[in-house]
């Protein structure tokens, strides 16, 4: 019979996660791993497998994470709904200005390094980025249902929009550019939306 697991699972996936969040899948090994959850390699792999299965529980935790995020900041009345997409983009541009330590975002960084050799990290990567823009278009037909956005423009091609500048202005803070640049994006870009 197995022994009883003696951790709390989510802390140990929260310091894999920000282990594998610091240094990146290549460069976060086992032992880093191990020493960042205070396990050993052998409570690791036996409860979560290799370093791969591992990555993949954190990745995937982390964008059902997102989605759950975004649609707590853009679900409400129809009367709100440019407040709350205005609110979100300004809001993305003011954590990634924060993020002194360049980490941006498990999302787009495990996106980029894994992406093209691990068809589960893309699957799940592609599907994030869909259930956002889904939020996204539902955020946009409220604005063009209450009269804040021009109701004969697509919401998905809107919601397409929001979504590329929201990860431009992550990459862009990643590569270092500062708050008032990434302020500005922000500003711009919900300017361009069209209004009635």
């Amino acid at each position: 019979m197995p022994r009883p697991r003696k951790f709390d699972e989510s802390a140990v996936l929260e310091a894999a996660r920000d282990q594998f969040w610091s240094a990146g899948y290549a460069g976060t090994t086992m032992d880093a791993v191990a020493a960042a959850t205070e396990l050993g390699k052998g409570s690791l792999y036996g409860a979560f497998g290799g370093k791969q299965e591992l990555f993949h529980r954190v990745f995937d935790d982390y964008c059902a994470q997102a989605v759950q995020g975004v649609g707590r900041q853009l679900e409400g009345p129809d009367d709100r709904a440019f407040e709350r997409l205005a609110a979100h983009v300004r809001g993305i541009a003011a954590s990634t200005a924060a993020d002194t330590a360049h980490r941006g975002c498990l999302l787009a960084k495990g996106t980029a390094e894994l992406a093209e050799h691990d068809p589960a990290v893309a699957a799940r990567a592609l599907r994030t980025f869909d259930e956002i823009e889904r939020l996204l278009v539902a955020d946009v037909e409220a604005c063009q249902r209450h009269g804040d956005l021009d109701p004969a423009a697509d919401p998905r091609r809107l919601a397409g929009l929001v979504l590329a500048v929201l990860r431009g202005i992550e990459a862009l803070g990643k590569a270092g550019k500062d708050e008032e640049f990434l302020h500005s994006v922000a500003e711009t870009a919900l300017s361009v939306l069209p209004r009635p």
